[in-house]
């Protein structure tokens, strides 16, 4: 893109009709993508350590009441939870479309010989395997694919799950997702970042669509030695609590409930998320 490409944009945009998501398969995204979900000085792209490992003693005490299970994780990025859940004796795998996560993650499971199996895949196609006691979506991911796309994740995973499996959604509230949508337009400058590795310009804008449920996010990336703009674009879906009920009954789920965190507790650091725990219906 140019500039004037910019100045002639489209809006507002149709939802997901300017690419699916921002690019985690591109080597050089995906690397920097990677320092992020690293990083202790943030929860943006993946927790800091201290609260992951919270988390993780809440499903493996809570939801899998000590008992080692066999786990999926959907979205995985660098491993942080399977890791962590494979040294308190599970057996887990997980998939992720980032090249750089997935290696990162290989790596550590092989250093410390954990029970880690990682797919460098799009969750979306790729099939998931058999007799887990858990599957695990978690921190948002739900929310970014198109409703049919969902829908088949969830139809994909429950064939996966062994009979009175679990599942573990993290999504997004019905208002955090409108809030996206809501929050305008605004710039920042940065030498380097995840976008790019040249000092370069960075222009947001929202939209939030009432009748789909959606929010649309643009980033415009503009170099600065070139001038040169490339766009990404996000979409998210929004559902209410009734909403989510629905579909995971629809794909064959039964004793859905919703907690604050995933702690069990209310995070007001998080509390744009909530987390549903499903289990698999078992047809007779």
């Amino acid at each position: 893109m140019k500039i004037l490409d910019l100045v002639n944009r489209t809006t507002p945009p149709l939802p997901w009709n300017e690419g699916d998501n921002i690019p985690w398969d591109e080597p050089s995204f995906s690397a920097r993508m990677l320092q992020e979900h690293l990083c202790q000085d943030h929860d943006a792209a993946s927790r800091r350590f201290a609260k992951i490992g919270g988390q993780v003693d809440w499903i493996h005490r809570q939801l899998l009441s000590g008992r080692p299970s066999k786990i999926l994780d959907l979205g995985c990025g660098p491993g942080l939870y399977t890791s962590r859940l494979a040294r308190l004796g599970h057996e887990c795998v997980g998939i992720d479309y980032s090249p750089a996560s997935i290696a990162y993650a290989k790596d550590q499971a092989n250093q410390e010989n954990l029970s880690c199996t990682y797919w460098h895949d799009d969750i979306r196609t790729v099939e998931y395997g058999r007799q887990f006691g858990l599957i695990m979506l978690i921190f948002g991911e739900f929310n970014i694919f198109r409703p049919p796309d969902a829908q088949h994740i969830l139809e994909k995973a429950h064939r996966a799950l062994a009979d009175n499996g679990l599942l573990l959604l993290e999504p997004h509230t019905f208002a955090a997702i409108q809030e996206k949508g809501e929050e305008g337009t605004s710039w920042y400058s940065s030498q380097k970042g995840l976008f790019s590795d040249n000092p370069h310009l960075c222009l947001e804008e929202s939209f939030w669509e009432p009748t789909g449920q959606t929010t649309t996010k643009r980033y415009f990336v503009i170099d600065a030695y070139t001038g040169k703009v490339a766009r990404y674009a996000q979409s998210f879906q929004a559902y209410t609590t009734a909403q989510y009920r629905s579909i995971l009954s629809e794909c064959g789920f039964k004793d859905v409930e919703y907690f604050p965190s995933l702690t069990g507790e209310k995070d007001e650091s998080q509390s744009d998320l909530m987390a549903i725990v499903a289990r698999k219906e078992v047809v007779k």
